[in-house]
């Protein structure tokens, strides 16, 4: 007759590996109590697992676009934010070009803040978040406007357009000679056309004309964004640089006022258009913030029946840790016990 499975050796062994499984029990078990979660889902649930796995993933891409709206939401903020300065900066601007039409000394009164609006447009054009510029288009990485400066390209080309037309620069005294029909004609044709492509995109702006699409729902994609190259920036930076670089302030009365007609129609219609840029941003502010209210929705609906399927009741966790430790303590004293068993207790 075999003595293995009555030996001290084989029952203390059977115990030690009873004490193993317990402390694997009992970490899963503090795991649940701690977490109120399974500590194995796939094994408690079966062939519920695969759902389990599913709507996980349905959570983990609605809290990314929740995240993403939230980038988008800021990103729109700050363009609307810009816009609403260039309309309250025109606003005013054109309060001045009023007063200073049939000033005396209007073109050197209106010198300073139409070179003050033109940097502004540009910087405003040129802001950036998360080192992203929000008005290249899809051209985020690269900053969409020159800046109007000596040397620069925009600069450049106006000087040249300018010579080209008069025969001599804006700092010629000659440009008092300049008559107001030979103005018009410059500003409705030669002038004119450095705001338009293909000079605009050569001279002024890397931006692209299409503007960022971005997804805010499972089946929502919307513009996010807008171009340097709309309508209303090009018309407001003709303006003031037309106000701030034709030699306003040596041109004769009625030359002058041609340019401030001219400017003053502009802006107008810039104002118009910027609100109209305005409220393509509203619309997806809008649109955004909709969207992101509908995703945390269905985020919570996904949270409750994932909840529901993996959650364990912390409070029975709590007593299965007890019952194993109780368990394992005993095991652990009977283990001691046995191997001080020996048969030379009893010779």
């Amino acid at each position: 007759m075999a003595t293995t499975f009555i030996s001290s050796s084989s029952i203390s062994t059977t115990l030690r590996i009873a004490a193993m499984k317990s402390q694997t029990a009992i970490a899963q078990a503090t795991k649940e109590a701690t977490n109120g979660r399974f500590a194995d889902v796939g094994r408690e649930l079966g062939a519920l697992a695969g759902r389990d796995v599913t709507l996980r993933a349905e959570l983990l891409d609605l809290d990314k676009l929740v995240d993403t709206n939230a980038l988008i939401a800021g990103r729109l903020d700050i363009s609307q934010q810009r816009v609403g300065e260039l309309i309250s900066t025109a606003q005013s601007f054109q309060k001045d070009l009023f007063a200073a039409r049939n000033s005396a000394n209007g073109g050197n009164v209106i010198l300073q803040p139409s070179r003050a609006n033109l940097d502004s447009l540009i910087g405003a054009l040129n802001v950036t978040t998360d080192g992203q510029y929000l008005f290249g288009g899809i051209n985020t990485g690269v900053q969409p406007m020159t800046g109007y400066a000596a040397g620069s390209t925009s600069k450049n080309a106006i000087d040249a357009a300018f010579l080209a037309d008069f025969g001599f620069t804006q700092t010629d005294p000659a440009v008092s000679s300049i008559s107001a029909a030979a103005m018009q004609n410059f500003l409705d044709t030669t002038f004119k056309a450095q705001f338009d492509d293909p000079a605009w995109g050569a001279n002024w702006s890397t931006a692209s004309d299409q503007v960022m699409r971005s997804r805010i729902s499972t089946t929502e994609t919307i513009d996010t964004s807008a171009s340097a190259n709309e309508p209303a920036f090009r018309k407001l930076a003709m303006a003031y640089t037309m106000l701030s670089d034709l030699g306003t302030q040596n041109l004769n009365q009625t030359a002058f006022q041609v340019v401030v007609d001219k400017a003053t129609e502009i802006i107008g219609d810039a104002i118009n258009d910027l609100a109209g840029v305005g409220a393509k941003l509203g619309t997806a502010q809008e649109q955004t913030t909709n969207a992101t209210s509908r995703l945390k929705i269905q985020s919570d609906l996904i949270t409750k029946q994932v909840t529901a399927m993996e959650t364990v009741d912390p409070a029975e966790a709590s007593v299965r840790v007890t019952n194993l430790k109780n368990q394992l303590d005993m095991s652990l004293a009977l283990t001691s016990r046995i191997q001080q068993l020996s048969i030379l207790n009893y010779l």
